[in-house]
């Protein structure tokens, strides 16, 4: 390499630390301000390229919407829903559309269509293996676009033949314990907004669009499931869900069904997101679930699922209000939405229609290509089918090796080829000394480094596990600048001093040698996955690949440039002779000029004299005399001498210091072309992925999962990302390197010793109350992470009074969740049911001398937990000798869900208030232990359920055994949950409460067969 000193581009230690000191923070920190800063909402809140759309509106609709809990099991979900329908009616009214209420009669069909009264039933098998029968109170609106079925085709009894439209659906239920702003509030107020666009005159669209806002997604997906079976299900071809699995930041493309309809959410202003997310849920690793499975699964419909995805801590808490997200979050989501709606609603194409054969209900999805997708800074969307992107990656796999093939035989062929060189003769070992290349030299280097570096940074991600696990929870950048730094101190210490110990031209080169091998072996399993399991989050290795080929192309080409090794042979060779010594010039036993001869023979570099100031290359043990002018020739060759005339001035006296002699003729700038092309590309699309996946993951250990598996994967990130450095880092000066060190030692110590929660980032522990109603026990459970778990109950003064037992997640009970510990205690009986035990009634017990005071209470409890559940079972005569048949009368007080538990499987159960079509199910699980959850759109309803056993399986178990448990969700007002209550009050900052099942509250009777 040559020198670069005054090269303001050049290879030199100061220009390279520059370089890439101010690209690698500058691209940092653009990645982090777009991961974390919301684009701005438009100057005015009524945008005028989307008349109807009022952003204003929409955010004082968001904070109506998210004033209490709303679960589907309480009053409040009751009334969002009516105040849902008002809005509906008043945007409608307000864009001067006539419209109509499904029921009501008219001569013609109308714009827009109002379903207010869902009277769809649906029993099913759950994925759980569980039965569910849900009763629906979904809101439909159908807008008519131009080029839809005339009249009111939904009443025929028909399949529908008419062109498909576009379905756009949110929940309006929350959980429990939060107050659903973003899970799923913005969804819900973008529905409203859309529907104001569309519903203007102007603004008619070609295919015609129906907004579902269904409910009971929470508890299961209830509410989608239960469209499925309304003759609307048959109208929309495609689908955009909009939903909340954190609690703001971006709205992110969760996943897609396919490249076509990928397309039309690519056209939005700020698109964000990336496939790596749809191939989660693909191979099961995310285990959250949408609507968006069950538009794809059960109607084969094509479609795309937008949620927010950050921050986890606050998603099922009551931190999942107006005030923690933003209307920018809101904007960003709405704006997405109405450029996708907008575009879909207006292909009149047939691309999207479901196949002829299809069957309502079945799964057969219309064709469409699988599709790649990523955005780069929230600004740009690439989208491309996944057929291409295998088709790439093979040609690279079999292009990209060939090409070096061929430069490698012609490099052999000019005589260029310096890697991998050891030496050579000018005429033969008997004639001359050897001129030696070191073209091995610095060829294992990086391997070394590499394994080592990484290593460390590997065992940093166990060491932070064993010792401090969630610091991730709160601290994700602190891990972060732990790794990073760790990684890079390490490479360039190790890489420096082998650079001085042992300098070598072909570093660069070698480098990006191991580089494209490692690139190489990534992409083959990358497109191993494109074609067996279709998967395409394996794009940046292509990319990845491609930089890195491209570099290394160009180390081919800077070859070209070097002498031939004959014609460099002979330039060292004669040098070396012309300088050996005369016995007339020097009595010394060893002369300057027989050390030079060596180095020359050698062909290395000179070093800087002694006159030269000393830098960071000098040799520790200070300078010595070197051969400085190779040019000088001494020998008079004869004006005939052919020889004489080939011979070209050395290049030795350019080279960098102490490397290669034959280096002085490589261009010593385009390292900074190799640079460009390598690191900003893979820092983009690598670090948009880590932080991606960072916001996705980093809270989940409080869900119970694998908190290793988070920092593997910013380790294995942070490798990624400083790869890419590794062909240039071992000019960096000692500056930023040593720096970095003292901000590794840092962020070490700090991961090591920190509180890993905070007021911002919560723990989240999970409630869940049992109450045994016939005999009035009464047991409150948290559940998280251990030891966190036992310091939040050990402050609870229920807990503290009656003392408390808590379990690994090895005990399974009935607050078991996977992967986190659980604490039980008696706590505060709950007051769900209105009609509450008042002291001293009649018929009550009352305590006196001979009656203890805890025995009496306990009575007084039973007796008030009589009313809460209510059931019956009754056999009613059958001719099948084979099977027995029961009858379950449930009732259940101020509530409108129930379970029924069966010790041993059934052979079939119905329900008798399901409908005309009432579906008769079969045991969805193998194992003994059967649940069926009911649910029903109105308070304080009754369930019928018949349930046949097989008499040989009864009697083999012994009979039947079971409980008949009803739930309760509503802790809007205060001392309903009293152990709630004292829960949210006496729990730490730093952490939150949120729910552990469907119900807050459970109630069970026993019941035997």
């Amino acid at each position: 390499m040559a020198r670069s000193s005054r090269n303001p581009f050049g290879f030199g230690p100061y220009v390279v630390t520059f370089f890439t000191t101010v690209i690698y923070a500058g691209l940092f920190a653009a990645l982090i301000v777009t991961h974390h800063v919301l684009p701005p909402t438009p100057s005015t809140p009524t945008p005028h390229a989307w008349p109807g759309v009022n952003i204003t509106q929409a955010w004082h609709d968001l904070d109506h919407l998210s004033s209490a809990y709303h679960p589907f099991n309480s009053k409040d979900n009751v009334a969002v829903r009516s105040w849902l329908l008002a809005r509906v009616g008043s945007i409608l009214d307000a864009n001067k559309v006539e419209w109509k209420e499904a029921a009501e009669h008219t001569k013609t069909a109308l714009p827009v269509t109002v379903f207010d009264k869902d009277v769809s039933n649906v029993t099913y098998t759950d994925p759980r293996g569980y039965t569910v029968y849900y009763e629906s109170d979904n809101i439909m609106v159908y807008v008519r676009g131009a080029e839809d079925k005339e009249g009111e085709w939904w009443l025929d009894k028909t399949t529908y033949d008419g062109p498909g439209g576009v379905l756009v659906n949110a929940h309006f239920d929350s959980v429990s314990t939060g107050f659903g702003a973003t899970d799923d509030g913005v969804g819900v107020i973008s529905v409203l907004q859309l529907l104001s666009h569309f519903t203007k005159l102007e603004n008619q669209p070609h295919r015609g669009i129906l907004f579902l806002l269904n409910n009971g997604e929470e508890d299961g997906l209830y509410g989608a499931k239960t469209f499925t079976r309304h003759p609307l299900a048959q109208f929309p071809r495609s689908f955009l869900n909009l939903e909340g699995a954190g609690a703001g930041g971006r709205a992110t493309l969760f996943r897609s069904t396919d490249t076509e309809v990928t397309r039309f959410y690519a056209k939005s202003p700020r698109p964000f997101g990336s496939v790596i997310s749809g191939d989660g849920f693909k191979r099961g690793l995310v285990k959250s679930g949408t609507d968006y499975s069950v538009f794809v699964d059960d109607l084969g419909m094509r479609g795309l699922d937008v949620a927010f995805m950050e921050p986890r801590a606050r998603y099922h808490t009551n931190q999942d209000n107006a005030r923690e997200t933003s209307v920018e979050s809101l904007w960003h989501m709405l704006s997405a939405a109405l450029t996708t709606v907008q575009g879909l609603s207006s292909d009149t194409s047939d691309q999207f229609e479901r196949p002829s054969e299809h069957e309502h209900g079945s799964s057969d999805k219309a064709s469409g290509s699988t599709g790649v997708w990523f955005d780069l800074f929230g600004r740009a969307f690439a989208v491309f089918q996944l057929h291409t992107l295998f088709a790439l990656s093979v040609t690279l796999l079999v292009a990209g090796p060939i090409f070096l093939i061929i430069f490698d035989v012609t490099l052999h062929k000019t005589d260029k080829w310096y890697l991998f060189s050891r030496k050579r003769y000018l005429h033969s070992s008997d004639d001359d000394e050897p001129v030696k290349f070191y073209g091995w030299r610095g060829f294992f280097r990086f391997p070394l480094i590499f394994v080592l570096a990484s290593g460390i940074v590997f065992a940093l991600a166990y060491l932070i596990t064993k010792v401090n696990p969630h610091i991730v929870y709160s601290s994700e950048y602190a891990v972060w600048s732990m790794m990073l730094t760790a990684w890079l101190s390490t490479a360039w210490f190790f890489f420096r001093l082998g650079d001085a110990v042992r300098p070598s031209a072909l570093s660069r080169a070698y480098v990006l040698i191991w580089l494209y091998t490692l690139s190489w072996l990534g992409l083959v399993a990358a497109t191993i996955g494109e074609q067996r399991w279709h998967l395409g989050s394996g794009y940046f290795l292509i990319i990845y690949n491609a930089a890195v080929f491209l570099a290394l192309l160009i180390s081919y080409l800077e070859f070209f440039a070097l002498p031939k090794k004959s014609v460099y042979v002979e330039q060292v060779t004669y040098a070396s002779q012309s300088a050996l010594p005369s016995p007339t010039r020097s009595n010394s036993l060893v002369s300057h000029n027989a050390v030079d001869h060596d180095d020359a023979s050698r062909g290395r570099a000179p070093l800087a004299n002694d006159n030269e100031d000393a830098d960071e290359r000098t040799s520790l043990l200070g300078s010595r005399q070197t051969f400085t002018r190779y040019g000088r020739e001494t020998r008079r060759p004869d004006d005939n001498d052919d020889a004489a005339a080939s011979i070209h001035p050395p290049v030795a006296s350019q080279a960098y210091e102490g490397e290669q002699g034959w280096s002085g003729s490589l261009p010593s700038s385009l390292w900074l072309l190799q640079f460009l092309i390598l690191a900003p590309v893979n820092l983009i699309l690598i670090g948009q992925l880590g932080l991606l996946m960072t916001s996705a993951l980093h809270q989940t250990p409080a869900d119970g999962s694998p908190v290793l598996l988070v920092y593997l994967l910013i380790a294995a990130t942070s490798v990624l990302l400083l790869a890419p450095l590794t062909p240039f880092i071992h000019r960096i000066t000692y500056h930023i390197p040593t720096f970095l060190m003292f901000v590794f030692i840092g962020t070490l110590v700090y991961n090591l010793v920190a509180f890993p929660f905070s007021r911002t980032s919560r723990l989240k522990v999970f409630f869940l109350q049992q109450i045994d109603l016939d005999h009035g026990n009464n047991t409150v459970a948290l559940t998280g992470l251990s030891p966190y778990l036992e310091a939040i109950v050990s402050q609870l003064p229920s807990a503290a009074d009656n003392g408390y037992h808590c379990a690994g997640p090895d005990y399974k009970f009935w607050a078991f969740r996977a992967g986190l510990d659980s604490c039980s205690w008696t706590g505060p009986a709950p007051n769900v049911v209105p009609t509450a035990y008042k002291p001293h009634q009649p018929g009550m017990p009352y305590p006196n001398s001979t009656v203890s005071l805890a025995l009496a209470r306990r009575q007084a409890q039973t007796a008030k937990y009589a009313t809460w559940l209510d059931f019956n079972i009754t056999r009613p005569a059958s001719k099948n000798a084979t099977k027995r048949d029961y009858v379950f009368d449930i009732r259940g007080s101020n509530t409108r869900a129930c379970r029924l538990y069966f010790s041993h499987p059934f052979a079939n159960l119905s329900i008798s208030n399901a409908g005309d079509k009432a579906a008769v199910m079969k045991p969805g699980r193998s194992d003994e232990a059967q649940r069926v959850y009911l649910y029903s759109r109105d308070w304080d309803a009754k369930w019928s359920v018949n349930v046949t056993f097989d008499h040989e399986a009864e009697k083999r178990h012994d009979g039947v055994e079971g409980r008949v448990m009803c739930v309760w969700s509503d802790v809007n007002q205060v001392s309903t949950v009293p152990a709630f209550d004292e829960v949210k009050h006496f729990m730490p900052v730093w952490s939150a409460i949120t729910k552990n099942s469907d119900g807050l509250v459970e109630g069970y009777k026993h019941f035997t067969l």
